[in-house]
């Protein structure tokens, strides 16, 4: 997807590396391995006795949806597939085994109990949210192709002057607002590009290119947090405390900004601090030079007016009444009408991302539609859970797997199991906010896991520089996870006590 953006380079090369890493023919026993622990452990949950279980009124069609639960969490846990492959298979699989459209001999419903309906599985990957994700795919393929991304890059920087402590806040600020409406894999790697010229200007002998190439990641990271679209995490989480049929607590665009931009904001001045504590330059002063920028012509202003537009449209969604997800398909309509985007350009869609929120989304559709998510929640005691305990262990949970895994895949698995959770708890979860305080908190833990150089993709971009080394890279990603989660869970808490949100 991302050969039009600035170091489309560095994410090839990205990808080759982790294809090679996970799918080597070295590995190929290993992976065997992994295949038949997840055929058994599957099967198992598939056939064993539904009184095993010891949930109430289990039906044949709840069982199988636990199982492909399971699936679906040992096949994202151990990379044995692509995530959105995984994704795929989930859909497919609750088709032909617990919908109206399945395989007869196995969907008597007499003998299975409620069928899904094959329309409501299928309509997962036309959710309003997925045109969400499309409508912020579209808008920074059109900024990309037009150069506005670079402009606002040099435009913005400039003011920063060239103190080589005020270029570093300069990258983490303007990396923090792109990732906010842009992929974060895109914009780390269109920042590195920029950083190339100066890496070159800083003494070897120097920490300062350490702090410059870890400021990308740990930006890109925190900058997510900030808006609906900024990562998959926060948009599966507004799905659930959206839901008409579920919370229906009316969380717009410009509402998740209000608290969530200011966080961001402060937690970039306080990696700010962190990093030149770490890294401290031994040269004072850097002279930047940004190459590229905003190409001329119809275009290009088409672009431009239409992006500050649709913004402008997310952040006053209460006053105009138009919610996030119909302004997300404004600018397509713009640009497909206009030429700026071909059909050539939707090719450039992170089609893989999409599969994988969808295949999360048909998971939740499968436990409440079938009556599980009922189910558990009268047989399973959760109005007796701390709130606080429910709050700390999902946060927990999250931030550990999305170390190790996708974060959507993380977020795809436990948002539906934690919307059912919270909606059993009820007003137990008062005292830490409400049910916005877990969901949104998740999502927090989601973008805080950056220990690793496969925690995400801007960690790999920046490890592959070779300035950063792995334990600068943990001892930077622990201590900004345990800061933006401690703080994020706070702001939220206080939010949500407040009833802002």
């Amino acid at each position: 997807m991302f050969h039009i953006y600035e170091g489309f380079h560095l994410v090839e090369t990205y990808h080759k590396i982790r294809h090679d890493r996970k799918y080597h023919p070295a590995d190929g026993t290993k992976r065997a391995i992994k295949i038949a622990l997840v055929a058994l452990i599957t099967l198992f949950l598939w056939n064993m006795p539904a009184e095993w279980y010891g949930i109430q009124n289990l039906t044949v069609i709840q069982q199988r949806i636990i199982a492909i639960f399971a699936f679906a969490t040992l096949m994202w846990v151990l990379e044995v597939v692509s995530s959105w492959a995984t994704s795929v298979a989930i859909i497919v699989l609750m088709l032909l085994f617990c919908t109206d459209s399945g395989i007869l001999p196995m969907v008597n419903e007499e003998e299975v109990g409620k069928l899904l309906s094959y329309k409501g599985v299928m309509a997962t990957f036309a959710d309003p949210v997925i045109m969400l994700f499309i409508g912020g795919f579209v808008l920074a393929i059109a900024a990309t192709k037009t150069g506005l991304d670079a402009q606002l890059a040099k435009v913005l920087l400039k003011p920063f002057g060239t103190r080589s402590e005020m270029v570093l806040l300069g990258f983490l600020l303007i990396t923090g607002l792109f990732s906010m409406f842009v992929s974060n894999t895109a914009t780390a790697a269109m920042m590195l590009t920029f950083l190339t010229p100066v890496f070159h200007q800083l003494p070897p002998e120097g920490k300062g290119r350490v702090a410059l190439a870890m400021s990308i990641p740990v930006a890109a990271n925190l900058g997510g947090m900030g808006t609906p679209i900024g990562t998959p995490p926060n948009t599966i989480a507004l799905k659930y405390l959206n839901d008409p049929e579920g919370l229906n607590l009316g969380l717009g665009f410009g509402q998740w900004m209000m608290f969530m931009f200011p966080l961001v904001i402060l937690l970039l001045f306080i990696s700010w601090r962190i990093l030149l504590k770490f890294f401290p330059f031994s040269q004072k002063t850097i002279e930047l030079n940004i190459e590229g920028g905003m190409k001329k012509g119809f275009h290009s202003t088409v672009v431009i007016i239409t992006f500050f537009v649709t913004v402008a449209l997310w952040l006053l969604d209460r006053v105009t009444g138009i919610n996030s997800y119909t302004v997300a398909m404004i600018p397509f309509m713009v640009f497909a009408l206009t030429g700026v985007i071909t059909k050539r350009d939707l090719e450039q869609i992170n089609w893989s991302v999409i599969w994988m929120v969808a295949g999360g989304f048909a998971l939740g559709y499968g436990l409440d539609k079938s009556g599980l998510s009922a189910n558990a929640v009268e047989s399973i005691p959760f109005g007796e859970f701390s709130p606080l305990v429910i709050l700390m262990i999902g946060g927990a949970i999250c931030y550990l797997l999305s170390n190790f895994i996708s974060n959507s895949a993380t977020a795809a698995l436990l948002m539906p199991i934690l919307a059912m959770v919270c909606g059993a708890m009820g007003d137990k979860l008062a005292p830490i906010g409400g049910t916005p305080t877990v969901l949104i908190g998740v999502a927090i833990a989601a973008s805080s896991a950056m220990i690793l150089p496969i925690s995400t993709p801007p960690n790999a971009l920046a490890f592959a520089t070779g300035y950063v080394k792995q334990n600068d890279m943990a001892k930077m990603g622990i201590i900004m996870g345990i800061i933006s989660m401690v703080s994020g869970f706070g702001l939220v808490y206080l939010m949500g006590t407040l009833h802002l949100i």
